[in-house]
């Protein structure tokens, strides 16, 4: 069975002295319960593996009698004692439990090591900042990229670009009709339904969906909130457009992607570019045949766009950089990351005609940026999405 980098942090902190309890964030179906399994097949410890998918795990009572079962199986193995607990977010108040039973171990030395789970990154950062600070390290279970899709499923680079980084849809790639229900009904709906409309205030539920589809089918172009208002029905306000598509971004499904500029308060009112963090999300929304996104240039070109910007999404969690684009007047950078005082500005060559010129316009205006052409023959397509390409210099 493939394993993930994942696995082996998870293991090397496992054997590390107790200091942090170790919190995994994902995306649904990217393999966290696999990656935690596989982690503690290895460690050969003494375990206790809980998931809070069941509907009577919501009762935080439910958290500290499974807590106080680790400590008895600790009692009785007279050492280290690992508890890992899946989609911890589903269980009610559980930041406060977490942190009593955590200080409660620690003040008695009991050797319990714990690893958490969960899909809803705002609601984990939630109970983080509420009452674990200080207390946790944060590991990230994101989509998977080209190279571990080559590995593990033998992906080609278009195979990639259309079917995406959900590991669990691989083995229905060659049938394109039960690979798309799949991504509606195993992944789109859930994060909807459940890690949305369950878990936050939403009053117009009809109109998330829509957004979603909307800002898929859109995916690295942008659209003012003014022509967002005008192709959705009762679409409210952009003050209410910004908040969902804020909780579709938590959800790790759709983002818009902030124009680039020294001021982050003109950063902040801009229109979004829209961006999936997986492709796959852009050809379910837009209902296309593999033929019809691969063969058609522009439509070939957005996606090629999407999946750049889907890779940067996730390198900027994992090793802390910000995305945005930029345009000013007719020049146009698809992407710029920022890290600290480090800038770089990203164009994609792809099959969409476009506004060229946005690279030295951008180095004028910021001449520390450094500039990256994705497809160029220094920083090709297949090596960048493979994550062998220097983002910064």
């Amino acid at each position: 069975m493939f394993k993930r980098k994942l696995v082996d942090q998870l293991i090397k902190r496992m054997r590390e002295k107790r200091n942090f309890i170790q919190i995994v964030i994902g995306p649904r179906q990217t393999g966290k319960t696999t990656a935690v399994l596989q982690a503690l097949e290895s460690l050969k410890k003494p375990h206790h593996f809980i998931s809070a998918d069941d509907p009577i795990a919501a009762n935080p009572e439910w958290l500290r009698n499974e807590w106080e079962y680790a400590r008895q199986l600790q009692k009785q193995n007279k050492g280290e004692m690992i508890l890992a607990i899946d989609e911890v977010q589903k269980v009610r108040q559980w930041p406060s439990m977490v942190k009593l039973l955590w200080d409660d171990d620690t003040r008695k030395k009991i050797p319990i090591k714990v690893i958490l789970t969960g899909s809803s990154s705002l609601l984990i950062q939630k109970g983080l900042n509420e009452s674990l600070a200080g207390r946790f390290e944060v590991l990230f279970c994101l989509h998977w990229n080209y190279q571990e899709c080559k590995e593990a499923f033998s992906y080609s680079l278009e195979d990639f670009l259309f079917f995406g980084g959900y590991p669990g849809a691989a083995v229905l790639k060659d049938d394109e009709e039960r690979w798309a229900r799949y991504i509606g009904s195993s992944i789109v709906e859930p994060v909807i339904s459940r890690d949305i409309l369950q878990m936050e205030e939403v009053r117009k539920p009809a109109l998330l969906r829509s957004l979603f589809i909307l800002g898929a089918t859109y995916s690295a172009q942008e659209l003012s909130y003014t022509k967002i208002l005008g192709q959705l029905l009762d679409a409210g306000n952009t003050v209410t457009l910004a908040h969902y598509l804020e909780l579709l971004s938590n959800a790790n499904i759709l983002c818009g992607l902030p124009k680039y500029s020294s001021s982050k308060l003109k950063a902040k009112q801009s229109s979004p570019r829209f961006m999936v963090y997986d492709t796959s999300l852009l050809i379910w929304a837009a209902g296309a045949s593999r033929r019809q996104f691969l063969d058609v240039p522009k439509a070939k070109g957005h996606l090629v766009e999407s999946a750049v910007g889907a890779c940067l999404l996730k390198c900027g969690k994992e090793k802390g950089f910000s995305v945005y684009w930029w345009r000013e007047r007719e020049k146009e950078v698809d992407f710029v990351i920022e890290k600290g005082s480090s800038l770089t500005a990203i164009e994609v060559k792809s099959n969409r005609v476009k506004n060229i010129g946005g690279s030295m316009a951008f180095k004028k205006r910021y001449p520390h940026a450094l500039s990256l052409v994705v497809g160029s023959e220094n920083c090709g397509l297949e090596n960048f999405l493979k994550g062998e390409i220097p983002l910064f210099k």
